[in-house]
């Protein structure tokens, strides 16, 4: 039976798309280094049909996860798609191997990387598709352009960026219409809360990668505030980000069913003022 727990913190809206504030981040579902296949792919398959039988409608990938490996893993587990799912992915990197990352921004680059992942995702057009990372190497108008103009070709229906400055954000924006920016963020690493603030103000979907630091949110505070709730420490670095802002879309990622149930169930996790006082003071 659906049980849909990830509507517990509300929704978001990605341009003209509605989706709710608890999202998964599929990068996990590769094999070490985010390279390759992962060590149980059918596992991984039951995670992302679990993520969408608890509400989860909005599912964050990238062609360089694996790479490709995540994007294919989501159309055989979930294709044909619910009506309401989102699916987004990135493109502006390329893999050499294990824990190994080279920008590339080239337009010629992001256009096969575009067309790359909407055959392995089984689509016609992304819903949302953003720009990985700045290409030092490239102008980033350049790179922003490619997908401005593959959403004019009718393959992207929203653009968003990603580890991106205050600037880049202003120069994405007068190019092509953002609807989200995915920079790191969690409460031990708040570099990006400029970017934050512009996007409560813009009402531009804010997605934080890394939002668990994963497994590094067990300081003593967070111990403290947990039990003190009855949770995990995760669900903590969870339900702390929710309340930040109401653009807040975190994305929590894992390979394991388990821990995918722990996570979404932090939508439903409410923390005081106190809570929120002591981690902040503590981080």
């Amino acid at each position: 039976m659906t049980n849909q727990i990830a509507s517990g913190a509300g929704t978001v809206t990605l341009g003209d798309m509605t989706v709710n504030r608890m999202g998964f981040g599929a990068m996990r579902l590769t094999g070490r280094g985010i390279w390759g296949p992962p060590a149980d792919p059918e596992e991984c398959r039951r995670v992302l049909r679990r993520a969408v039988e608890l509400g989860v409608n909005f599912i964050d990938t990238a062609d360089s996860y694996g790479p490709h490996i995540s994007e294919e893993l989501i159309a055989e587990a979930l294709h044909p798609y619910p009506d309401d799912l989102v699916i987004a992915t990135k493109a502006g990197f390329t893999r050499s191997g294990p824990n190994r990352w080279e920008p590339d921004g080239r337009p010629e680059h992001i256009r096969e990387a575009i067309k790359g992942s909407l055959r392995r995702l089984r689509l016609e057009r992304i819903d949302l598709c953003q720009v990985h990372t700045p290409d030092r190497k490239v102008p980033y108008a350049e790179t922003v352009e490619a997908f401005r103009d593959l959403q004019h070709a009718g393959l992207v229906r929203h653009v968003g960026v990603s580890n991106v400055s205050l600037e880049q954000l202003r120069v994405a924006r007068g190019i092509v219409d953002v609807v989200s920016v995915q920079n790191r963020y969690n409460i031990t690493d708040r570099a990006s809360e400029p970017v934050l603030e512009v996007c409560a103000r813009e009402r531009l979907a804010f997605i934080p990668w890394y939002p668990l630091a994963t497994g590094k949110l067990v300081g003593e505070a967070i111990e403290r505030v947990a039990r003190r709730r009855g949770v995990t420490p995760a669900q903590v670095g969870l339900a702390w980000l929710l309340p930040r802002s109401p653009v807040m879309l975190p994305i929590p990622g894992t390979s394991k069913v388990s821990h995918l149930d722990e996570n979404v169930a932090a939508a439903e996790v409410e923390l005081t003022d106190e809570d929120i006082r002591e981690l902040e003071a503590a981080a």
